[in-house]
């Protein structure tokens, strides 16, 4: 037998995340030829006493590493059912091929790392005397002002029986542990140590009561289980306004898929990883239920995979990342607030949660439902229940009590023209005047998607954009606009073309300022800020976020982060600044982001007993985004997004693989990328829209120049097609040497600006 004839197959003996760069070549022998395929589990003789061993094939080749006479035979294809690590080989096969990632960047993304640690000893807090005493003693903490033992007491007796962990306390609920010594000396609580086997969530008793399903809720979770029960594999979308109890329906579908012996994944993006939203499952599942997230340790995470392997749990919660938790029997898999960027990766390989969700639900045993929810769904999700693809329902009504917000939007054109230059509109002072005066929270959001400072008139609105590519320029250094899709640039005109008016002006703003401001109009006001700089540290997010919670302050300041699925009953006011700022960002997406940010910021008003109110301040008033999300008509801003984007091709109405440059050297950088433009453009693939080289949006970071070539197709497969020529083409690059100083990595459907 001839080399040439002879196959190869790379197995990984061991696997673990550690351990997955480490494959080792086998021959494929005769009669096991087209037998043995990406993530097959194979027997093979292994070590020098050749013991028999089980291993996972992650790719085959005629390529020997070895002499071919030398190298081991597989023994065997090992039969039985499809094992989870099975599925996520084969999971991160199809990653590779349809992100353009190596085999082993795959790998170790969907193998969950394993490190062994030794037991903990956890720490419980719970009540040491009676319930009516523990009242009395709280409400005494209230009359003296000691808001920490305040606190720990409301949580305790919220749910008398229950302890809560130490941790949980200290982190989000900012009790010292000398508030927690003093307490426990004077016998008011207890506090429990006992070894802790790392189940995050597993001190929480289940208290499963039963919930009552609107009608429109019920017949959500019928139709999904029907489809269920008959064979049926669907992706489902639920688009729901805010508070419409889509958890609720998540928690139904969860206890039906549990009840047929299968397992469930729920994802939620981790900035909406809340406290309050979490509870409500663990307090329906009990210990059946874990958490997967960034705030674990290498040993917890380590212990939740055991555990969902070994069958000790059916539900896992947490980011994208939770999406790979080795469950053997997956049914069911969930993504709330599935339009999240968040469940993009931007590390390679960049894959979407969604898609490899979907993915995934084919591989596993007898296949999964995919069910996405959102009140403002990702325009491809929704575009493809349009078309059929995912299976449409609808809550229309808000179940978590109040209204939806009145909406104004104020016309900064008009403030300028009548005098007003300060950062908020007369009507938003006005109205900050009366909730800060009736003892009611507001929450100020200011818009800084789109980092560049977009070039407006301040007078009559007018935003410069791009001649070829209907984006917002940019202004950089040397008084010049740039366009970060196609290069376009010209100068920064100081007159506006529009209007003649001379008040043309990049626009910048920040938390900072808009506190000074509402400390300057409303000196008693106590203002709490959450930005990028106000949550650096581990816990800041939520010391925040509880002092807000407990109305220690009556103004919360911040960016997006204060806007994504917090409930606080008593907030009646919402003031948006700069809703234009993410709509003049220099990205296609940039109408969707802003509809979606709006709406879920009006959504924050009036979640309590009163209604709410809220301010959106713009110099575009009339844009369709805003219009929309002021409405809160999600039809409509889909109807008129969605006919830009067919107009110029962008997702969903057609595919777009970003192929990003990365150069240590400017020209060479260059050079190879006009290179590689040339060998598309050989191509000639028939109705390919390419564009660029063009600079990134951030030309240079660290001294290292960015680059981008975009390519778009009605179909995926021509793109894969021009990624898997790029890939051989710097397999030659690598040998040549030029890979030492530029990298180059894949996008399919960019979801950030690059």
């Amino acid at each position: 037998m001839e080399n040439g004839s002879l196959s190869f197959a790379n197995i990984i003996i061991d696997i673990s995340h550690e351990k997955v760069d480490r494959p080792f070549q086998y021959r494929i022998p005769e009669r096991l030829l087209g037998k043995v395929e990406v993530g097959s589990c194979v027997s093979v003789p292994f070590g020098k006493g050749n013991t028999k061993r089980q291993g996972y094939v992650i790719g085959i080749t005629d390529v020997p590493e070895f002499d071919p006479e030398k190298t081991k035979e597989i023994l065997d294809i090992e039969e039985g059912e499809m094992s989870a690590e099975r599925i996520m080989v084969q999971l991160a096969a199809w990653m590779h091929k349809y992100y353009g990632s190596t085999m082993i960047n795959a790998l170790r993304t969907v193998i969950p790392v394993r490190k062994k640690s030794k037991a903990l000893v956890k720490r419980y807090i719970r009540l040491g005397m009676r319930e009516r005493d523990a009242g009395d003693f709280y409400s005494n903490c209230v009359k003296k002002h000691q808001v920490a033992r305040g606190r720990l007491l409301e949580a305790l007796l919220e749910n008398p029986d229950e302890r809560i962990p130490y941790e949980l306390v200290t982190g989000k609920l900012n009790v010292t542990s000398a508030v927690i010594r003093s307490l426990s000396e004077k016998g008011v609580i207890i506090v429990d140590s006992e070894e802790y086997y790392r189940n995050p969530v597993g001190d929480v008793n289940s208290q499963r009561k039963d919930i009552t399903l609107s009608p429109e809720q019920k017949n959500i979770v019928d139709s999904v289980i029907a489809d269920y029960d008959s064979g049926m594999r669907q992706t489902y979308l639920i688009h729901g306004i805010t508070g419409s109890g889509k958890t609720e329906v998540y928690i139904k579908m969860i206890d039906e898929i549990i009840s047929r012996g299968k397992q469930a994944i729920v994802l939620i993006p981790e900035i909406a990883l809340t406290y309050q939203t979490l509870m409500r499952f663990y307090r329906h599942f009990g210990e059946r239920v874990s958490v997967m997230n960034s705030t674990l340790s290498p040993g917890e995470k380590y212990d939740q995979a055991k555990r969902a392997a070994e069958g000790d749990i059916d539900i896992i919660i947490g980011p994208r990342s939770a999406l790979f938790t080795p469950f053997p029997k997956v049914g069911l898999i969930i993504i709330d607030e599935e339009h999240e960027s968040t469940y993009k990766s931007e590390t390679m390989p960049k894959y979407h949660a969604r898609e490899t969700a979907i993915e995934l639900a084919k591989l596993v045993p007898g296949g999964a439902s995919v069910v996405l929810g959102s009140a403002t769904p990702s325009l491809e999700t929704y575009y493809r229940a349009m078309k059929g693809e995912y299976k449409l329902f609808e809550l229309n009504r808000r179940l978590t009590g109040g209204t939806l917000p009145d909406v104004e939007i104020a016309d900064l054109r008009e403030e300028l023209r009548s005098g007003n230059r300060s950062i908020f509109s007369r009507s938003l002072q006005e109205k900050l005047a009366e909730a800060l005066d009736t003892g009611h929270q507001a929450m100020l959001f200011i818009n800084r998607r789109g980092l560049a400072g977009f070039v407006s008139c301040r007078s009559c609105g007018y935003v410069f954009k791009c001649p070829h590519c209907d984006v917002s320029m940019s202004e950089h250094r040397g008084g010049m606009l740039i366009c970060h899709y196609c290069g376009h640039t010209q100068p920064v005109q100081k007159i506006c073309p529009e209007c003649g008016s001379k008040y043309v002006s990049a626009f910048r703003a920040g938390t900072q300022q808009i506190e000074k401001e509402v400390l300057k109009l409303f000196p008693k006001a106590r203002v709490l800020r959450m930005d990028a700089d106000t949550t650096r540290t581990k816990g800041s997010y939520e010391k925040i976020l509880s002092a807000f919670a407990a109305e220690e302050a009556n103004v919360l300041v911040g960016t997006q982060m204060i806007v994504k699925g917090h409930d606080f009953p008593n907030v009646t006011l919402v003031g948006i600044l700069a809703a234009d700022m993410s709509l003049n960002a220099s990205d296609y997406r940039a109408g969707e982001r802003t509809f979606q940010l709006l709406t879920q910021a009006a959504g924050r008003a009036g979640r309590g007993s009163v209604p709410g109110n809220v301010v959106i301040q713009s110099y575009q008033p009339d844009n369709y985004a805003i219009i929309s999300a002021a409405k809160q008509d999600y039809k409509a801003f889909y109807e008129e997004e969605i006919s830009y984007r067919e107009l110029l091709r962008y997702p969903p109405a057609a595919h777009m693989l970003a192929i990003q440059i990365w150069a240590k050297d400017e020209e060479f950088g260059k050079e190879k990328a006009n290179q590689l433009r040339a060998f598309i453009d050989r191509m000639r693939i028939q109705n390919a829209i390419i564009i660029g080289p063009a600079a990134a949006v951030i030309g240079k970071i660290n001294d290292i120049y960015r680059m981008v070539i975009y390519v778009k197709h009605e179909d995926m497969e021509q793109l894969a097609g021009i990624k898997d020529t790029i890939e051989e083409v710097l397999g030659e690059w690598e040998k040549l040497g030029y890979l030492r100083s530029i990298q180059v990595q894949f996008d399919f459907d960019p979801v950030r600006g690059f």
